[in-house]
């Protein structure tokens, strides 16, 4: 398959947020699924001590969309530095994978 496929993790502060990212993806054709998931996230920003809920969007695309991704989630994220990260699929079940090429953009 060799890494052809991906999952995108990203953090948001709120569900607003997360599902207008999360429409401007699909719309675009970037990712074929978003999952939002209900998380609480405790980390240091500027010398502080943070424990605030999130929303964390699993996205699942194709590995060579991950630029666009990334540009899309930083137009429409409020935070200064969102956490984007991007994990290769080595493996899937094919008729996922073939759904997932039939709802993301091929170029």
């Amino acid at each position: 398959m060799d890494n052809e496929y991906s999952m995108v993790l990203a953090t948001c502060p709120n569900r607003v947020v997360a599902r207008n990212i999360a429409q401007a993806l699909i719309e675009r054709k970037l990712v074929a699924c978003v999952q939002m998931h209900n998380i609480e996230s405790i980390y240091i920003w500027n010398d502080e001590l943070h424990d605030e809920p999130e929303i964390m969007l699993t996205l699942k695309t194709k590995t060579k969309l991950f630029k666009e991704i990334e540009e899309t989630i930083v137009e429409n994220h409020p935070f200064e530095v969102p956490g984007i990260t991007q994990f290769p699929v080595t493996d899937g079940l094919p008729s996922f994978l073939a759904w997932v090429d039939e709802h993301v953009r091929s170029e």
